[in-house]
């Protein structure tokens, strides 16, 4: 039977539904009222967007319109149509819907019925009470001897729930439930509970009223903020399978929570059709209560759950299978892998934010990684912003970990302004994956009746192995021609004729370096992934003043106590760094060396390599005369040096690393000092092809006075004027602040220059034009070289007077 179906909604979750239905070889055409960005169509589509919205001024013309079009089946996606009626709206006439009635729709509708549903089929929960008198309420609360959760009775598009942490806070809550009315009439009703703690999953049931089917256990995250903090939201991402659901956990949610839901749905006259969203909290001993039913997909969860099913399940099937009552005639399965979903808000949200701003996707996506329209539509031919929740990514893999990485890959190919995204999905997932690792060392430690161990000596092979695992795809990530970036062998190893060399015109260049005392502030702020940035940009920047493409990365991390989520924070910026600078990272070491590093610390080293044509070698001593220019490039802050300096007059100053910075206040003095250092390999290498420059300078430790003179003949000197840029205000506050001397600042910090060009003067104008495709709009011309007197220095700073 080929299927013309209508999708009733325009978010995340709508979209993802339609995604996958497309795949069904039996669905002729699908329509989608109202859609979004993602699903309006092209000449050769199989979807359309139809101008209806989903309120019950418009199920009329919506049945209509079904009739006219002939579809059959029809997908509800939001809670509102099915409280409203509007599966009854087409059943009437025939078409069957992959949802509830409006009576059974009342499970979610109505919070107080719910409770009392669940206390009438035994069904556990926590304890509550109902109430529509204010008085009551409030006598209640003051009785009450445990924390409690406030719950408006109706549906409030997700934000009437409150948590007080006082009984002052709970009257309060109260007031602005039942009497400001902040929810409308869903607050004429209000459910107080007990409050419970532990860890949530949501359960996504397929179901005909008879037989079910459980999606795998998803978790999803609220809060707007990393570590779950800030304002609650529609959510910001999700996982599954969720560890924490295991067999035995999923055997007791199925035997004392989804079948007597389902059971006594269907005893009580209002059976349950379409998809039963049970929201669970998993309590510390491992009881699992139910805090809530939904009546329909969930969103980020759809998202996250509906690329796990295999490619022999016909979800158009199964939902038509659904919808009349006879799911057992169709199979339903789900692959062994797992799934992450991180949603890209706009900035402001979930309080007020911006619409109509072009998103821009690169294309092609990595494999296995998806990208799902929420908050989009088409404006003038472009896809915009139009909600809070704008996109998401999710992306499939073998562990959970290389789920994630790749999820947050493909939030890297999409762009607007002022996206925002939270960067620790599935961190509940990781804390817990630590917490066993330690119990089994603990368990070990317990049970030993003799020998020591290697953990015992402070060496965990089990978190070392699990770091691997966690990092393989985000180093995956930096694959290139002549390296794959498979990690877990004994080393790494590079095609140079496949990355386009004639091996014997190449030579080879390799560059080792560390971070410094940069190190210890992210350690103080607890920022990781900035310095692996840093260890790369110190190496590969070193590499590029020679003329040379840097090729591949190995790092080096060595600590006393190995942190898992630490190491990984790390790696990563390793690999951004990679990925920035264009080469592959192939291998590295992790140690972990008990008594060498106290708790919390840890050092790191890297080294870069990298090929160039004998005929490209810098710098090009011999060609350089006077008057050759001197071309700046910005930094992007102090970069890597310096830092001794740096900690030295933030301890001798009334000023913490969490103190506002004074010069830019929306920022920490921390925050700004780990900005990590500019990367500056792929603005240059289209100079270096060209020969159009005679040599490089990084400038790092020794600053502009000690670094240009490195590159260029003892018989020049440059002279470079300060005057000609305006020197950023953090280097001017720290000199200001440690009244440090001009002598001294010069060959401490870059003052806003990391990289120096040294050009023919005809070959100026080529020169920034070239940088300027490249990506480097802001180089400018800073000085020049001259004859250089005995006794002189190798570079001179003019203009350094009064700077601070």
């Amino acid at each position: 039977m080929s299927l013309n179906i209508l999708v009733v909604g325009n978010g995340g979750r709508e979209h993802a539904i339609v995604w996958r239905l497309l795949q069904s070889p039996t669905v002729n055409h699908i329509y989608v009222a109202p859609g979004n960005g993602g699903t309006t169509s092209s000449p050769s589509s199989k979807f359309t967007n139809v101008p209806l919205g989903s309120s019950p001024s418009d199920f009329d013309k919506l049945q209509k319109f079904a009739l006219e079009k002939k579809i059959n089946l029809v997908v509800p996606g939001p809670e509102q149509p099915l409280v409203d009626g509007i599966t009854s709206i087409f059943t009437s006439v025939g078409i069957p819907v992959f949802g509830p009635s409006a009576k059974a729709a009342v499970m979610e509708g109505s919070k107080a019925f719910s409770k009392d549903f669940m206390k009438k089929h035994k069904i556990p929960t926590a304890q509550y009470a109902n109430f529509t008198s204010f008085e009551e309420a409030k006598k209640h609360i003051e009785q009450v001897d445990y924390k409690i959760v406030l719950k408006a009775d109706g549906i409030a598009a997700g934000k009437g729930v409150l948590i007080p942490e006082t009984k002052e806070e709970a009257l309060e809550g109260l007031n602005k439930i039942m009497v400001d009315k902040n929810f409308g009439d869903a607050g004429n009703e209000i459910v107080i509970e007990e409050f419970l703690e532990g860890d949530e999953l949501s359960i996504l049931t397929i179901t005909d009223g008879y037989s079910f089917y459980n999606l795998p256990a998803a978790q999803d995250h609220k809060r707007i903020g990393d570590g779950d903090k800030g304002l609650n939201t529609g959510g910001m991402g999700a996982y599954a399978p969720a560890p924490i659901a295991t067999k035995d956990i999923l055997a007791k949610i199925d035997q004392e929570i989804i079948k007597p839901t389902i059971d006594g749905m269907r005893k009580d006259g209002f059976p349950m059709t379409g998809i039963l969203f049970t929201g669970i909290m998993l309590t510390p001993s491992k009881q699992p209560k139910v805090l809530e039913y939904n009546v329909r997909f969930g969103d980020p969860e759809t998202q996250t759950v509906l690329p796990l099913l295999t490619e022999e399940t016909d979800l158009a099937q199964v939902m038509l299978a659904a919808a009349e009552h006879r799911l057992d005639s169709v199979e339903i399965a789900t692959k062994p892998l797992f799934s992450t979903t991180v949603v890209m808000s706009a900035g402001g949200y979930p309080e007020s934010y911006g619409k109509g701003d072009e998103i821009t996707i690169k294309e092609p996506l990595p494999s296995d990684t998806f990208i799902f329209h929420a908050g989009t539509s088409e404006k003038d031919g472009k896809i915009v912003t139009s909600g809070g929740r704008v996109i998401a990514a999710t992306a499939i893999a073998t562990t959970l970990r290389e789920s994630v990485d790749k999820a947050y890959v493909g939030v890297d190919h999409v762009s607007f302004n002022k996206k925002y995204n939270r960067k620790d999905i599935a961190h509940r997932a990781f804390r817990d994956a630590d917490e066993y690792l330690k119990q089994q060392q603990q368990n070990s430690n317990t049970n030993q009746q003799q020998g020591v161990t290697y953990a015992d000596a402070g060496v965990s092979v089990d978190n070392g192995n699990l770091l691997v695992q966690t990092i393989k795809a985000k180093v995956k990530s930096t694959s290139r021609a002549g390296a794959d970036s498979d990690i877990g062998g004994f080393g790494g190893l590079f095609d140079l004729k496949a990355a386009g060399y004639d091996t014997a015109e190449t030579l080879l260049v390799a560059a080792t370096d560390g971070v410094g005392t940069k190190l210890r502030i992210a350690q103080i702020m607890n920022i990781h992934n900035t310095v692996g940035i840093d260890l790369v940009a110190m190496n590969v920047n070193d590499l590029v003043v020679q003329g040379a493409e840097p090729l591949m990365f190995l790092d080096y991390f060595a600590t006393g106590k190995l942190d898992v989520e630490i190491a990984a924070q790390f790696v990563e910026g390793v690999a951004d760094g990679c990925i920035q600078a264009g080469c592959a990272l192939v291998g590295g070491e992790t140690s972990e060396m008990p008594g060498m590093y106290e708790e919390g610390h840890y050092d790191t080293n890297g080294t870069a390599v990298g090929a160039v044509n004998k005929d490209k070698i810098l710098p090009k001593i011999s060609e350089m005369k006077a008057g050759n220019v001197l071309i700046g490039l910005r930094s992007d802050g102090i970069h890597s040096n310096g830092f001794s300096l740096v900690r030295k007059i933030i301890e001798i100053s009334k000023f913490e690393y969490t103190s506002p910075a004074p010069w830019n206040t929306s920022k920490t003095i921390g925050e700004e000092v780990l900005v990590p250092t500019k990367i500056y390999v792929k603005q240059l290498l289209p100079s270096i092809q060209q020969d159009l420059l005679l040599g490089l300078a990084h400038i790092t430790g020794g600053g502009l006075v000690e670094n240009i003179p490195r590159a260029i003949p003892k018989n020049l000197q440059a002279q470079v004027d300060i005057s000609k840029w305006q020197v950023p205000e953090i280097f001017k506050w720290f000199g200001k602040q440690g009244n440090v001397p001009y002598h001294d600042i010069l060959k401490t910090f870059n003052l806003g220059i990391g990289m120096v060009l040294i050009v023919e003067k005809s070959n100026v104008d080529q020169v920034l034009q070239t940088l300027d495709k490249a990506g480097e709009k802001d180089a400018l011309v800073i000085g020049e070289l001259v004859e250089r007197k005995q006794g002189e220095e190798g570079c001179t700073v003019s203009n350094i007077d009064g700077l601070y």
